[in-house]
């Protein structure tokens, strides 16, 4: 017993305790932490490499299998006019986001768990990856998304899948295209935010006493977007997931916004990493 309190003594007593312990400002033992070294333009090596395809694969199913369920939820509900024997708005929210909390823990010990082009953007402005694994994430996580909704659209006939819209992102009535970008925006802001923060190495090492299950909060963090954004845009926030529903379903009134669902995205992906890298890890874009 003796042993174990002095482990959870020196766990909470790892750091410098000038500042509170989870702060920025805290200062870190270099013996405790060590920054890796930021990911290269070009790793013309990875072409060659087995893991780089695995990962590429991984990205793929991941994106398939996400596409799959969540359009399927997504079709199911919006099948019954009155919505009363279906799971609702929340379960589509819960949809999104269990699967996202499912499939990062699946891949992420393989490519990361991206599963979306936003999340692959942002960590490539942050030097986490180099553009050559970010372009193969990107592609092969559209591709997925495509054949996931095809599947779909298998399972309900051409008929009824246009009837339902194919679960393809919109700006509803009543919102303006600005409206629903500034959704995208911030929707996909907090997403990437999240990931940064819940995988940040950093903190790990600093705050090695607070366990954190990277996915969950990640998912969560889908999960409430949803529930906010849903009535504006039908939220996407992940533009592979948008490009597939639109392939699939293939009708103007998805392409007339369609531009928003990659510009919002990419945008708030953009801020995300800016703010995570500047202001919450104190560490300046290098020149």
């Amino acid at each position: 017993m003796e042993g174990k309190e002095e482990d959870v003594r020196l766990g909470a007593n790892r750091f410098n305790e000038r500042q509170p312990i989870g702060t920025a400002a805290q200062s870190l033992d270099d013996k405790d932490y060590k920054e890796p070294p930021p990911a290269p333009l070009f790793e013309p090596g990875e072409l060659t490499s087995w893991s780089f395809y695995r990962a590429g694969i991984a990205e793929f199913m991941a994106t398939f299998l996400f596409l799959y369920i969540t359009v399927l939820t997504v079709m199911g509900v919006f099948k019954d006019q009155t919505k009363c024997t279906t799971v609702g708005i929340q379960g589509i929210a819960w949809a999104f986001g269990g699967m996202i909390f499912a499939l990062v823990y699946c891949t992420a010990g393989i490519s990361g768990g991206h599963i979306n082009p936003a999340v692959t953007f942002g960590l490539f402005l942050a030097r986490k990856l180099s553009l050559t694994r970010a372009v193969f994430y990107m592609v092969m996580q559209c591709l997925g998304a495509i054949c996931g909704a095809g599947v779909v659209k298998g399972f309900y006939g051409k008929t009824n899948y246009e009837l339902h819209k194919g679960g393809a992102n919109m700006v509803a009535h009543g919102y303006t295209k600005g409206d629903g970008l500034g959704a995208e925006i911030v929707g996909t802001f907090i997403l990437v935010y999240t990931v940064f923060s819940a995988t940040d190495a950093k903190r790990s090492a600093r705050d090695s006493h607070v366990p954190i299950l990277a996915p969950l909060p990640i998912g969560f963090a889908v999960f409430l977007v949803h529930l906010a954004t849903i009535p504006i845009t039908g939220t996407g926030i992940n533009p592979a997931r948008s490009l597939g529903a639109a392939i699939i379903f293939n009708k103007d009134s998805a392409w007339d916004d369609h531009w928003i669902f990659w510009v919002g995205p990419f945008i708030g992906a953009a801020l995300a990493a800016l703010y995570h890298q500047v202001v919450i890890r104190a560490i300046p874009f290098k020149k």
